[in-house]
């Protein structure tokens, strides 16, 4: 199988040569250990090394200073932030003051068409070559940027107290996305497999908020996004961290064909919980622990667990760390022992 044929078989729950792996998406701070460690030069040969199955492709976003989809919204308060281009969920936003669903337009809201860069989308997809399962990061966490126009507290709040407002700032944010999404699909329309969406709902150990919440005020507008994402062919992997358990099986209703990340240590997300609950009934991308094991764990440790996992999961679960970002904190030796273990379970 290649990788693009590995990836789609583990998500449909097939047979498979072998799991389908990602290494996900390493922090700049992480990749000069990680290029040092296989003695190559750039990310590119490190992935090509290690066989990786996803080709994660960043939707180009040219909006200073920090140039990504995911900060596209100027909402916190100046006075409240360290640095003048910090993005916090918590900082008090633009929208504190106001309770009346007509100022909602009193925001500059940003034009997506300015600042997406079409052609630059080609030349990506393009380059990452045929035979990868080549997946666009599209993030568009509505709820998570709901937060940050509000600030998270009053955010919850207003949700409870004044959802008129609240719902008029999220649907501005969802028209949002969607608009930059089907710039995106367009310009790599046929050429993409899948996408990752994103909105961070779980803590270490429940839901930040109560599920009933979450499918009255948020879901409505990601099955939007899933939607308009299955109309271009995609495969959708749904993201969050934390402990989200009760909720999964919505996810898997509105239509995504992965949940990731598996935050193995937050409650009841453990693989074992997940494959007596689950298998069989959508697929999962994760459950190798990036909190403790890949951090502390030895080469032989973590090689252990992978084929613990593996057993219990022979397809459908993309083997990956507990997290889309690897961190500095994660030994390379403890990569390199992930994707060695994957590769000899090869049929």
């Amino acid at each position: 199988m290649n990788h693009k044929e590995r990836f789609l078989a583990t998500i449909a729950n097939a047979p498979v040569d072998r799991p389908a792996s990602w290494m996900g998406l390493p922090v700049p701070a992480a990749i000069p250990g990680l290029t040092k460690h296989f003695g190559l030069k750039t990310m590119e040969e490190v992935k090509t090394l290690l066989d990786d199955d996803i080709y994660p492709i960043e939707v180009p976003y040219n909006y200073a200073p920090s140039n990504h989809i995911a900060c596209a919204f100027d909402f916190a308060k100046r006075d409240h932030l360290d640095k003048p281009d910090d993005r916090t969920l918590t900082a008090p936003g633009f929208f504190e003051d106001y309770d009346d669903p007509a100022d909602v337009d009193k925001f500059n809201w940003p034009d997506p068409a300015k600042y997406l860069d079409s052609q630059e989308a080609k030349r990506r997809v393009k380059a990452a070559g045929s035979d990868y399962a080549k997946m666009g990061i599209m993030w568009s966490a509505h709820f998570q940027d709901s937060c940050s126009a509000f600030g998270m507290e009053t955010a919850l709040i207003t949700m409870l107290m004044n959802p008129d407002i609240y719902q008029a700032v999220l649907k501005k944010i969802t028209d949002f996305y969607l608009k930059a999404n089907e710039i995106f699909y367009e310009a790599t329309k046929g050429q993409l497999d899948a996408v990752l969406f994103g909105d961070d709902f779980g803590s270490q150990t429940g839901l930040m908020l109560d599920p009933d919440l979450i499918r009255q005020y948020i879901f409505p507008g990601t099955k939007l996004l899933i939607e308009q994402a299955k109309t271009y062919g995609l495969k959708v992997m749904y993201h969050s961290c934390g402990s989200i358990f009760p909720i999964i099986e919505d996810i898997f209703d509105l239509g995504a064909d992965i949940v990731h990340p598996l935050q193995a240590r937050a409650t009841d997300m453990s693989v074992e919980n997940i494959q007596a609950n689950f298998a069989g009934k959508g697929a999962f991308c994760g459950g190798i622990d990036a909190q403790y094991l890949m951090v502390e764990g030895s080469p032989e440790d973590v090689k252990k667990r992978v084929n613990e996992v593996i057993d219990l999961f022979p397809t459908g679960l993309i083997v990956s760390p507990s997290h889309e970002a690897v961190l500095p904190d994660i030994p390379p030796a403890n990569i390199q022992a992930l994707f060695q273990t994957v590769k000899n379970r090869t049929k």
